[in-house]
C-alpha cells in the first residue's frame, strides 16, 4: 500500500495521545473513587456497575479517528477490476498424439469440451479466436465476439490438420499473433501434449509475442502413460506428455504454465486462466474504504453509548 499524503499519518500520534490520556484519566478516576467513596453505600445504590462496557464507546471512537486519519492520508492499493476489452486466441493441439485415451474419452475430445466452457465463461465483449495445430497451424476462427461462431470453430478442430504427425507450437503462436490487429490487451492460450517437433522455433515465436506485449498461457495436457489406441497406424504407440516447451514459452512471455492430467484439472486450469484474462490490476485510491469503516464505528459508538448510558459519547 502506498500513500498520496503520507505526512498526514503523523496525526495518528494525536490519536495515540488521546488514547493515553483516556487511560490516565480512567486510572485517576478509579483511585479517586476508592479513596473518597463509601463502598458499602455504593454497593447498595449501584450494585451493578458498567465495568468494561463504559470503555466500548471510547474504544470505538478512537478506532474511528484512526481510520479517518488513514483515509485522510489517501492510501492507494492494487485492486483487481474487470477488463472492458480483450482479445483471446485459443490454440489447441490436434495432432495424432491427442487421440490418446489416457484421458476419457480421449485428449482431443476432453480438450474441446474444456475449451468450449472456457470461451463461454469469458466476458461477452471479449474477442475470441480459435487456432488448431499439428504439423502446421490454421486459424479456424478469427477473433470475434460471436460465441456461436467460436463454439462451431472449436467443434471443427478435428477437421483439416487433425491426425497429422508433428506438433508445431511455434506456428500456433505465430498464427495467433498474425490474426491479431494492433489491439491490446491480447492473450494466447496454447494447449498441447508434447514438445515442438516441426515448424517455427517456439523461442522465436515467444520472443515475437513478448515484443508485442502478448502473454502466452500454456497447458500441458495428458499423462506419462498415454498411448494411441485403436487399430490404425501407430496404435499402441506411447505418447507421454512433455510440457518443457510450453513452460519455456509461458515463462518467456510473462504468461502462466499449467499441467492437467485429466478433464477436471484441465477445466481448473482454464478457469485460472480465465481469472487472469478477465481482470486486470490497477492502483486505485482506497481511502473511501477506511472512511466508510470509520463512520460505521462512529455509529456503533453512538448506539452503544445511548443503549448503555442514555447519552452520546
Amino acid at each position: 500500500m502506498t500513500w498520496l499524503s503520507p505526512e498526514r499519518l503523523w496525526l495518528l500520534l494525536a490519536v495515540a495521545g488521546l488514547a493515553a490520556a483516556y487511560v490516565v484519566a480512567q486510572r485517576r478516576r478509579s483511585r479517586y473513587a476508592v479513596r473518597f467513596t463509601n463502598l458499602k453505600l455504593l454497593d447498595r445504590v449501584a450494585p451493578q456497575r458498567p465495568a468494561w462496557r463504559r470503555h466500548v464507546p471510547a474504544g470505538l471512537f478512537l478506532a474511528m479517528l484512526g481510520l479517518l486519519v488513514v483515509g485522510f492520508a489517501r492510501p492507494q492499493a492494487e485492486v483487481r477490476v474487470p477488463r472492458e476489452q480483450a482479445t483471446v486466441l485459443v490454440a489447441v493441439d490436434v495432432s495424432r498424439s491427442m487421440l490418446a485415451d489416457d484421458v476419457a474419452p480421449d485428449r482431443l475430445t476432453a480438450a474441446k469440451q474444456a475449451a468450449r466452457t472456457f470461451v463461454a465463461d469469458l466476458p461477452s465483449q471479449f474477442n475470441v479466436g480459435v487456432v488448431g495445430f499439428a504439423g502446421s497451424a490454421s486459424v479456424f476462427v478469427p477473433p470475434t465476439t460471436d460465441r456461436d461462431t467460436v463454439a462451431a470453430g472449436i467443434d471443427r478442430l478435428a477437421e483439416g490438420v487433425a491426425g497429422e504427425a508433428g506438433t508445431a507450437i511455434g506456428d500456433a503462436i505465430g498464427a495467433s499473433l498474425g490474426s491479431l490487429a494492433d489491439e491490446v490487451p491480447a492473450r494466447v492460450v496454447v494447449l498441447s501434449d508434447g514438445a515442438n517437433t516441426s515448424g517455427q522455433d517456439p523461442a522465436q515465436a515467444a520472443a515475437a509475442a513478448a515484443q508485442r506485449g502478448v502473454p502466452v498461457d500454456s497447458i500441458s495436457f495428458g499423462t506419462a502413460g498415454g498411448t494411441i489406441g485403436g487399430d490404425g497406424p501407430g496404435a499402441g504407440q506411447a505418447v507421454p506428455v512433455d510440457g518443457a516447451t510450453l513452460q519455456s514459452v509461458a515463462s518467456a512471455t510473462g504468461g502462466s504454465y499449467f499441467t492437467a492430467s485429466d478433464a477436471d484439472e484441465l477445466r481448473s486450469a482454464y478457469s485460472d486462466i480465465g481469472s487472469l484474462i478477465g481482470y486486470e490490476t490497477e492502483v486505485q485510491d482506497v481511502s473511501a474504504h477506511f472512511i466508510g469503516i470509520g463512520l460505521v464505528l462512529a455509529v456503533l459508538a453512538a448506539l452503544a453509548s445511548l443503549f448503555w448510558f442514555a447519552r452520546l459519547p
